[in-house]
């Protein structure tokens, strides 16, 4: 049960480590806004991170059963992805404004990483390519499935909290212009992301649904 458990954790740092949008945006709201507020973010990815993995190992069964239900899904991640990556790029050093009372404070930063992470369809690929993987290639059993992707959570968790606590811890470093720097290449990567939903998993279906 040991190594099971021991890969699934290797598993879950990897995957923080793929500089994707949650990973640019954990870093620079937590640079901006304190450790405090990417530890909101946090709690919003592994939610959605949990979700997906319950949903992986039990199986979509449960989930509505919805005509173009993923299409919808992944039009409104590149909406979401495209809106931040402009904010980013056109405004450099956003001056958004937070709410103040702390409720309105952590469903701000809570919501933004888990539509951050939730509104990707590759994350949630991801996770079921994972399951597929430890049941048809390494033949886990129920317990060690559970096992395994239990500690690919607290993998992820513990990463993405490291990650907040040493973006933070190295402010000091971030200068203005630097930070201009940081927020325009974190609008890029948004706008990447938005891309590449939009091309896997719109236009490429439809193209091959017309015969283009």
């Amino acid at each position: 049960m040991f190594l099971p458990i021991l890969l699934g954790f290797l598993v879950g740092v990897a995957l923080c480590l793929t500089f994707g949008t949650v990973f640019f945006a954990l870093i620079q709201n937590s640079v901006d806004n304190g450790f405090r507020s990417g530890m909101k973010i946090v709690l919003g990815v592994i939610t959605g991170d949990t979700l997906f993995v319950l949903a992986a190992l039990l199986g979509t069964a449960f989930i509505p059963k919805v005509q173009g239900f993923e299409n919808i899904m992944a039009a409104v991640g590149v909406l979401f992805l495209v809106a931040m990556g402009l904010v980013n790029i056109l405004k450099g050093t956003p001056r958004l404004a937070y709410p103040k009372t702390s409720f309105g404070n952590f469903v701000y930063y809570f919501t933004t990483g888990f539509f951050l992470n939730a509104l990707n369809p590759v994350n949630f690929v991801s996770w079921v390519a994972i399951v597929a993987y430890i049941r048809s290639h390494l033949h886990y059993n129920d317990a060690q499935q559970y096992g395994f992707m239990i500690a690919a959570l607290v993998g992820v968790f513990a990463t993405e909290s490291a990650l907040a606590y040493y973006a933070n811890r190295l402010k000091r470093l971030f200068t203005p212009r630097v930070v201009l720097i940081f927020n325009r290449t974190t609008g890029v990567v948004f706008l990447i992301g938005a891309a590449n939903i939009a091309y896997s998993r719109l236009l490429e279906p439809l193209s091959k649904a017309m015969n283009w």
